[in-house]
């Protein structure tokens, strides 16, 4: 069983385990973890490590449209080497304080590989579910798309400083509740933007038509890119941007984008069935967890 199908098998047993994240009470909370083989490329500093991994679950909670409030990590290594704890719960706490909430703690073992599991809670009353797109509503994304791509492509290069500035982002958890009150879904993009459109698309029992040329990529996938193939590769599919995937009615469009601190971007609209970019069908195709 690949990992959608074990996520289909829980959502099926676990109805409370929700989309982004699990909503109790007007609480959210969700949780991830990751590895050095799979997440964290040769470079990675441990700060960037605190960073994103703490932020990946901050933005699970930005997909939903909740103020995050705290986040904790268990942190696993073969030994405890005290700059590179001390460098990973900066990078942990740096990234909480970007978006208002705060590191408070967590748990520590001994593991053969470099491993860490973090969660975050946040709050609100009204969560955005990934179910409530509707034909006719406009399709959009917050920001630029390849940034984790861009900084891959730097780290095999060696480029370990440019690297690990594009390694680290900030959680959109601003734009997540400035959106909330226009949005009919909403969710993060960790798998990339095309397997994004099928999951909501899925979700919401609806389509898209998206147009290339107006998804918003980041100027290193410009750069570092070889030619339009390998573009594409790099904004459609790789996947970890952590940008905010959002449907909005269109009359509530105007209202969206004056209230979204961060840049918001129209990539189509939502269709009664299939997710095509330009007009013919889109992969479903995108970041695999282990691959």
């Amino acid at each position: 069983m690949d990992e959608r199908a074990a996520l289909k098998r829980i959502a099926a047993t676990l109805p409370a385990a929700g989309d982004d994240a699990a909503v109790v009470d007007g609480q959210v909370i969700t949780t991830d973890m990751l590895h050095e083989r799979t997440d964290f490329p040769e470079g990675t500093t441990r700060y960037t490590a605190g960073w994103r991994a703490v932020g990946a679950s901050l933005s699970d909670v930005a997909g939903m449209g909740a103020q995050a409030t705290v986040a904790v990590s268990a942190y696993a290594a073969p030994s405890f080497d005290e700059a590179e704890l001390e460098a990973y719960l900066e990078g942990a706490r740096d990234v909480c304080d970007a978006v208002g909430a705060e590191y408070v703690g967590g748990d520590l073992d001994t593991h053969a590989e470099f491993t860490v599991a973090t969660t975050a809670l946040g709050e609100t009353d009204t969560p955005v579910l990934r179910s409530g797109a509707n034909p006719g509503d406009i399709v959009a994304v917050t920001g630029g798309l390849g940034r984790s791509a861009a900084a891959l492509r730097l780290f095999e290069q060696g480029e370990f400083d440019r690297a690990n500035d594009r390694f680290r982002f900030t959680p959109r958890v601003a734009a997540g509740v400035a959106l909330a009150p226009h949005a009919s879904a909403m969710m993060d993009i960790s798998d990339g933007v095309a397997r994004s459109l099928h999951q909501l698309a899925e979700a919401s029992d609806c389509g898209f038509a998206v147009e290339e040329a107006a998804i918003p990529v980041v100027d290193a996938v410009e750069e570092l890119a070889t030619d339009a193939t390998d573009r594409r590769e790099l904004s459609l599919f790789f996947g970890e941007d952590f940008e905010l995937l959002v449907t909005i009615p269109e009359t509530e469009w105007d209202a969206a984008v004056t209230a979204c601190p961060d840049a918001l971007t129209k990539i189509g609209v939502v269709t009664g069935g299939g997710v095509e970019l330009d007009g013919t069908p889109l992969p479903d195709r995108g970041y695999t967890h282990g691959s």
